[in-house]
């Protein structure tokens, strides 16, 4: 009993909650039934032939998540895709040409869509199953509505067992983790947790995040919640634990100060309770009146200190409620999108066809990724298909769907993939014979083996390898097959074949569009969010220096947006090509979010701008904060330059004290005799300058990891040459 509880203790760790088992189980059960009902009941070998291939699809290539009723409508949407692939596919089925046409128009906005939503891109391959089966089986239009009436069949058992059979679901890995970092967040705002666990919680979700196979994406309010949280814990962290020198002095705000401090806990606190199905509420009118308070106060309260203070004394004073001032605007945003995330308000109204149309936009070029897999995935599909049916292979199908397993996003990685395949279909092969060669024409026997053999094709691939699960597979169609039409072994070696073929395809294909993978992808598109995060951060100051340019931020923030998105998928992909890495993944991790780290320095900075009031800042000190805030934006696109071009970074520059002392110096003298508003309007740009100073810190901790790229550039470089050279 020992081995069976070491394994049962395996299985668990490898399957969590043992959906893959279950998973594989409910297939096991159904798609046997749903074959065996068309081909013995029915004796209808094209609606057989859907049916059992449709159930596939349906039971294990999309099994969806989410709550019940998020499952039955996506489950729904893709059954009525296939209604409308498969006649489509089809009609288009008798021209080659048209058939490899009407493929890569069809793949393409298949896995393109998948940007929209987390469920478009996890039911991808299950709609793209329903075009290539009758798009690669030339036939008389006339079985139209056997095929549609397996596919029916296939629906309405499989959707039916997913809801039904084993319905719930095992808890989202996020969640949990996301309640972990609030409440370290929450305990070390206060002064009462440890900071190695608040960190420890943040990187463990951040992992977590960054394994998950699709990132909730898009231009619904709950997917775009999900997104930005994470990012925004991890801003969180960086201004809380950011090491600062204890003031030497008193803050000037110490009531304000500790109740932003309480009201932002209590936000984080309930924030993370909701990811634990609690019902409560954030307390967000408390927080953003503690916050209002605060900045408030701070006019009110500097005419208090000596007329003598110096610029130390009075930085030092107001440091404290700066920091707590961000962190309240962070914990605010946490909570909204906590309440989002966990449908804890009505999503706002916003025009959906405009978003999509908008997401699409920013996504179509060769700088996102999305674009690019969708190119290459749209191109390989299509020449499978017209090269099946041009070679007049016996089952075209079956070169389709090996050039979609084995396709990746370059080149290597496909070639690593297709050795993985093909080790898998000759294992397949060898003991699928065998078993025919056992069996001969005993079909009872055949029926019987069935649901062994879906378990086991089913479950492979998640708890044993890729290459277990095309061994699986291949068994699985040397059953299916010698049911349909018994022709023994042989179909194993079509089976070889076409995944051979197949494989030809998807490494052409890889080799010529960006066969680099990611990588590139990456260092471009870091930069890109560099230049564009800056320049935001510089609309963002002129909207506080001058009040006439209030709109002047607002394409700068979508162009900071666009780019900040590309730059997710990017890194993504690079993360999921594990036999393509050169760079060390924690340095690369530090670049994508200092790129967030601006984006996030420029919408506190808008924010700051809708609290000054007048027009233009007189005298010198608005030029200063403008040119503060040029030598950021010139030394971020020289990192940026540095980055597409391998070079090494630009220096890095100490802050500027004397601008900050200077503006210390005029909140001094406004404190010490000016009007409300010239108080006001004195802490606004000192505040302003704390977040230009935060931002030239920033630069230490990027030009490690920027000097790190150059060098594994030059390596790479200079490996390159000397090959070529031989």
């Amino acid at each position: 009993m020992d081995w069976l509880r070491g394994l049962v203790s395996r299985l668990r760790k490898a399957d969590p909650g043992l959906l893959g088992l279950k998973t594989a189980t409910r297939a096991a059960i159904c798609i046997p039934a749903v074959f065996a009902f068309t081909h013995q009941v029915i004796g209808n070998a094209q609606m057989s032939l859907f049916g059992a291939f449709g159930s596939f699809a349906i039971l294990v290539f999309a099994d969806f998540g989410g709550t019940p009723r998020a499952r039955l409508s996506a489950f729904l949407v893709l059954a009525a895709v296939g209604a409308i692939f498969i006649p489509l596919g089809t009609l288009c089925a008798k021209n080659p040409w048209l058939a490899g046409a009407s493929m890569g128009v069809v793949a393409f906005a298949v896995l393109f869509s998948g940007l929209i939503n987390g469920y478009f891109a996890a039911g991808a391959t299950a709609a793209m199953l329903t075009y290539i089966l009758p798009v690669s089986m030339p036939v008389s239009a006339s079985v139209i509505p056997d095929r549609l009436a397996g596919w029916g069949i296939a629906c309405l058992v499989g959707i039916s067992a997913q809801l039904l059979i084993w319905p719930t679901r095992p808890r989202d890995r996020l969640g949990p983790l996301i309640a972990r970092a609030c409440r370290e967040l929450a305990d070390v705002t206060e002064s009462g947790g440890s900071v190695d666990e608040a960190s420890k919680a943040i990187g463990q979700l951040r992992d977590q995040f960054f394994a998950t196979p699709y990132r909730p994406t898009g231009p619904t309010d709950s997917a775009q919640a999900l997104t930005f949280i994470v990012d925004e814990l991890d801003w969180f962290k960086t201004r809380l634990l950011a090491p600062t020198a204890e003031p030497e002095v008193a803050p000037l705000c110490r009531d304000e100060n500790a109740e932003v401090i309480d009201a932002t806990a209590a936000a984080l606190r309930a924030a993370g309770a909701r990811f634990e199905g609690s019902d409560v509420v954030p307390d967000l009118a408390r927080l953003d009146a503690a916050r209002d308070a605060l900045a408030e106060s701070i006019p009110e309260r500097l005419p208090e200190m000596p007329q003598a203070a110096d610029p130390d004394t009075i930085l030092g004073a107001l440091g404290p409620s700066f920091r707590l001032r961000v962190m309240s605007y962070s914990a605010h945003q946490i909570a909204t999108n906590a309440m989002a995330a966990t449908g804890g308000h009505r999503p706002r109204t916003r025009p959906t066809l405009e978003a999509v149309g908008r997401l699409a936009r920013e996504h179509t070029g060769p700088r996102s990724q999305w674009f690019r897999d969708s190119i290459r995935g749209a191109a390989a599909l299509a020449i499978g298909v017209f090269v099946a049916r041009e070679t007049g292979v016996q089952n075209g199908f079956w070169v389709v769907l090996g050039t979609l397993s084995v396709l990746r996003s370059n080149a290597l990685a496909t070639g690593a993939t297709v050795i993985s395949a093909l080790a898998g279909t000759a294992i397949g092969i060898v003991a699928g014979a065998l078993i025919v060669v056992a069996i001969g024409t005993d079909t009872t026997v055949l029926w019987l083996l069935l649901p062994v053999a879906v378990l086991f094709a089913s479950y492979a691939p998640r708890i044993v390898s890729f290459a277990a699960g095309q061994a699986g597979f291949t068994i699985l169609l040397l059953i299916l097959f010698n049911l349909i039409v018994p022709v023994g072994w042989k179909v194993g070696i079509v089976r070889v074949q076409d995944v051979a073929i197949g494989f030809g395809i998807s490494l052409a294909v890889g080799v010529v569009f960006w066969p680099r993978g990611a990588a590139s992808l990456v260092r471009s598109s870091v930069a890109e969010a560099y230049v564009s995060g800056v320049e935001f951060v510089d609309a963002a100051v002129a909207r506080i220096v001058d009040r006439t340019k209030m709109t002047a931020s607002q394409p700068a923030a979508r162009a900071a947006e666009a780019t900040a998105v590309r730059l997710d998928d990017a890194f993504r992909h690079y993360l999921a090509e594990r036999s393509a890495k050169r760079l060390d993944l924690g340095d690369v991790g530090t670049l994508v979010s200092g790129a967030g780290h601006l984006r996030r320095t420029a919408l506190s900075l808008t924010g700051l701008g809708l609290r000054v009031d007048g027009g233009l800042v007189p005298g010198d000190d608005g030029e200063r904060l403008s040119a503060d805030a040029e030598g950021v934006h010139q030394w971020y696109c020289r990192l940026a330059t540095a980055l597409v071009d391998g070079d090494d970074p630009p220096p890095v520059g100490a802050p500027d004290a004397t601008g900050r002392r200077h503006l210390a110096m005029r909140v001094g003298r406004a404190a010490a005799g000016g009007s409300d508003a010239e108080i006001h309007g004195a802490v606004m740009l000192l505040w302003a300058s704390e977040h230009l100073d935060n931002l030239a810190h920033l630069e230490e901790r990027l030009v490690p990891p920027a000097a790190a790229a150059a060098e594994v550039r030059r390596r790479w470089w200079a490996r390159d040459v000397a090959t070529h050279s031989q």
